[in-house]
């Protein structure tokens, strides 16, 4: 395509459209039938350009003059309630089950990670040496000690509150530090299961593996599984860099991106409930098989939300990214 005859030929209607959307409001009927479709050709001018003969110059105004014409089009979009309802009864439960795939070989291999360091750790007597003096081991696990104390240390409010933080924090790493082709995230997973599988041990080997289980059961189900879900969604972004499939590499990070951070928000809720759950039931002196029985029951409906409702809105669609549109103006694929 030779750019300047390009440029010649359609000059005098991407003119025409700026002096339309410079009247704003003011326009007749026939005028603003005249900037729809002004618009609609210059946006497939602006998508020529981009995947024939991309100029720098030439792409920026006609990028800024169809995004002003877009604007007038579809007028100013204000986010309300039913966004807020359509993101948590489709947008996120589809995008976490769109990228089940991901998450759930993470969190089997994490399993796997944990339950072998913690054989070595309890099986292992100079790993045990290496960790802390014999004396320390014997507070932390004893009854009463540091590993039960620690969930009814501070005031419940708080420590939820604390605990949240702290475990959002994660999450949140795993989704922005993904795009560094996902090594952080594996870095963060690793050690999270370091932590987990050294508790495992130190408990097994002083018999008490059970309590152990009952402290962290509770809470650790849904908690454990928010953080795969976010290492799984880093992972994925990450191989987005890699290999972004029959999109743009651009175009596939941004589809991508927009998901994570819709997928940040929803799991700081779930979070949060895991939150609730160890600072208010763990410590709390209802029976070990209570306070279990409500880990399992967050669970199995957190798995429900996902598969049921995410299931659904991913078989109809759904991606998790935001609503068509607010997204911004894309060239197409070729085939």
């Amino acid at each position: 395509m030779d750019l300047d005859v390009f440029v010649t030929a359609h000059r005098a209607e991407w003119d025409r459209l700026d002096h339309l959307l410079r009247r704003g409001r003011r326009l007749t009927g026939a005028e603003a039938d005249e900037l729809v479709a002004l618009y609609q050709r210059t946006a497939t001018h602006l998508s020529l350009i981009q995947s024939s003969v991309p100029d720098p110059m030439l792409t920026a105004r006609l990028t800024q003059l169809v995004a002003r014409a877009r604007s007038a089009v579809t007028g100013a979009r204000r986010s309300s309630w039913r966004d807020a309802t359509r993101f948590l009864t489709a947008g996120f439960p589809a995008a976490v089950y769109r990228s089940r795939h991901w998450w759930i070989p993470a969190a089997l291999l994490s399993t796997v990670v944990a339950a072998l360091i913690g054989w070595w750790t309890g099986t292992h007597p100079e790993v045990q040496a290496a960790i802390a003096a014999p004396a320390e081991l014997r507070e932390m696990t004893r009854p009463g000690g540091e590993y039960e104390t620690y969930y009814s240390s501070h005031p419940a409010a708080s420590f939820a509150a604390q605990v949240w933080t702290n475990n959002a924090q994660a999450a949140a790493m795993c989704l922005v530090l993904g795009v560094f082709l996902g090594i952080p995230v594996i870095w963060i997973l690793f050690l999270n299961m370091v932590n987990l599988g050294v508790g495992i041990g130190l408990m097994s080997s002083a018999g008490r593996l059970d309590t152990f289980l009952g402290l962290v059961i509770p809470h650790g189900l849904l908690e454990l599984t928010a953080v795969f879900v976010a290492a799984g969604t880093g992972l994925r972004l990450g191989w987005t860099v890699i290999d972004p499939g029959p999109q743009t590499r651009r175009t596939a990070l941004a589809e991508r991106g927009r998901s994570a951070l819709g997928m940040a928000m929803g799991l700081a809720l779930v979070l949060f409930v895991s939150g609730v759950i160890e600072g208010f039931v763990t410590p709390s002196g209802l029976p070990t098989w209570a306070r279990i029985t409500i880990g399992i029951a967050a669970e199995l409906a957190f798995l429900a939300y996902v598969y049921v409702l995410g299931g659904r809105a991913a078989r109809a669609g759904d991606t998790g990214d935001v609503e068509s549109e607010d997204r911004s103006a894309t060239p197409p694929i070729a085939a």
